[in-house]
């Protein structure tokens, strides 16, 4: 279900035809230019998969780079899902049943600016290449399309949907000269009291506009390039706009956002995966694809990774196990809690608990390298608890499930076996994930039932059984993490 709002701010902000974005370069201030635009789109790297099971209802198609396919009948559904990025775009094409039909992929790489006019004008150079690269039998069959983008990631378009900024990526902070402005009208310790936040990026805007033209809209990296598949602007999810102040449990923006002059530039927010409009003639017409495709409200790519594991129930939790720890836990109540850096998302109607340590794969990196991980982790018996207490961090600070700016690393004593010093680091994260999930539920989450992992951390089988151990749940390696893939599941649910 959408999110309510005046009649006014229902109505539609107009249409525009995406091809007509193709040239724009010279139209494109460089106000907030984010990185220099000076990036390319490779060569497309695609591949297919045979459904299981039905051998006659496919055919074998070889691409003239010599790249054999296995494309589904025309009369098959497919549901599409792209999965944008900093560095580059991944597109995957499923059945109803979750099967990968093709899958192509396109990196972003560096190239002179003055060639490429921007960064917005990348991403739909890389879309249109992954439209391009798809095999007509999987066009024809698409039934549905999201797509998801970097939570954060956002930029200025106007009425038309054309950008007049330069997109400002998830991680810039210049927005830190307007965090005095923010606390003065948001909730003490709200998700938006952050320079990185959309919200304080879309203040960076106004104060370097002096005024932005009524018209324009903030959208964020998956809402402007769903646009140019549906031809309408100002649309977004209640993930990405999570940090634009969006608040997902009253379904509304709050009334200290709603009552300033920004709500002019604030997108209508719908649920991620809701339909908002076939695509447009002109794209389905270019490129082959089947003109009753409806194209859904796409999602972070965070939560289309999480998506992706097929987790669906209550206690129910994804740990990624990457240079961080990061835990995401599936609840009927919604937690939040600034000391920790505890936020929800929401997800129909449950909510996506989450919270991340310091410690993780970053520190393992600094002390061991891969064989040597490999090699000592098959040597430790994964049945025996540890006697060696560690918080390992790779540097001072730690947020979650401990709030402690100032908390040291600690990683002594240090035996002289080193088998017994990894057993013992391999432990110390598995004691730290356990308090994490202790401290979701001791705010009220639901209790945890089991967890899949994701991440580097995953493929450690010794670590799966330590943690196992420790959490007293099962723990098993997440059967997907593409986002890609999370994200056709979005739009094929809701088709």
């Amino acid at each position: 279900m959408g999110a309510e709002f005046p009649s006014t701010f229902l109505q539609r902000c107009g249409s525009h035809d995406p091809e007509s974005i193709v040239g724009l370069q010279s139209s494109i201030p460089i106000i907030g230019r984010a990185i220099p635009a000076d990036f390319r789109a490779s060569t497309i790297e695609r591949s297919s998969t045979r459904e299981v099971g039905e051998p006659t209802a496919l055919r074998d198609l070889i691409a003239p780079s010599g790249h054999i396919h296995i494309i589904a009948r025309p009369t098959m559904e497919l549901f599409l899902g792209i999965d944008f990025g900093t560095s580059g775009a991944r597109a995957m094409a499923l059945t109803r049943e979750g099967q990968v039909q093709w899958q192509g992929r396109v990196t972003l790489e560096q190239k002179n600016s003055q060639e490429n006019g921007g960064l917005a004008l990348l991403w739909h150079s890389a879309l249109f290449e992954l439209f391009g690269a798809m095999p007509s039998n999987v066009a024809q069959a698409l039934e549905s399309i999201a797509i998801n983008g970097t939570s954060g990631t956002v930029l200025l378009c106007d009425s038309q949907g054309i950008p007049q900024t330069e997109p400002l990526l998830y991680n810039d902070d210049r927005g830190q000269s307007t965090l005095a402005q923010i606390k003065a009208i948001a909730p003490a310790n709200h998700i938006v009291c952050s320079a990185t936040s959309s919200l304080a990026k879309l203040l960076w805007w106004k104060q370097e506009l002096k005024k932005i033209p009524a018209d324009w809209k903030l959208l964020h990296q998956a809402d402007w390039l769903s646009s140019l598949l549906h031809g309408q602007c100002g649309i977004s999810d209640y993930h990405n706009a999570l940090k634009l102040g969006y608040d997902p449990g009253a379904l509304a923006y709050p009334d200290w956002l709603w009552e300033t002059d920004l709500q002019r530039h604030l997108p209508r927010v719908v649920a991620p995966g809701e339909a908002i409009a076939p695509i447009t003639p002109a794209i389905a017409h270019r490129f082959g694809i089947n003109p009753a495709c409806i194209v859904h409200a796409g999602t972070t790519d965070s939560i289309a990774a999480f998506i992706a594991s097929g987790v669906s129930h209550p206690g129910e939790a994804v740990t990624s196990l990457g240079s961080t720890l990061v835990l995401k836990l599936l609840s009927k109540t919604r937690v939040d809690n600034a000391t920790y850096g505890i936020y929800s998302h929401r997800l129909g109607d449950l909510w996506l608990v989450g919270g991340a340590s310091n410690t993780g794969g970053a520190v393992l990196k600094q002390l061991f390298s891969d064989s040597e991980l490999a090699s000592l982790s098959q040597q430790i018996d994964p049945t025996l608890p540890s006697p060696l207490t560690y918080y390992p961090l790779p540097k001072p600070g730690e947020r979650f499930p401990i709030a402690n700016p100032n908390l040291q690393p600690k990683l002594t004593p240090r035996p002289s076996d080193d088998t017994a010093f990894l057993h013992g680091i391999l432990e110390s994260i598995a004691r730290i994930e356990a308090e994490g999930y202790e401290r979701l539920q001791a705010l009220g989450a639901t209790c945890l039932s089991q967890v899949a992992t994701a991440g580097g951390g995953a493929k450690n089988e010794t670590w799966r059984l330590i943690r196992q151990r420790c959490l007293q749940v099962s723990v098993t390696p997440a059967s997907q993490t593409e986002a890609a893939y999370g994200t056709a599941l979005l739009a094929g649910r809701f088709a």
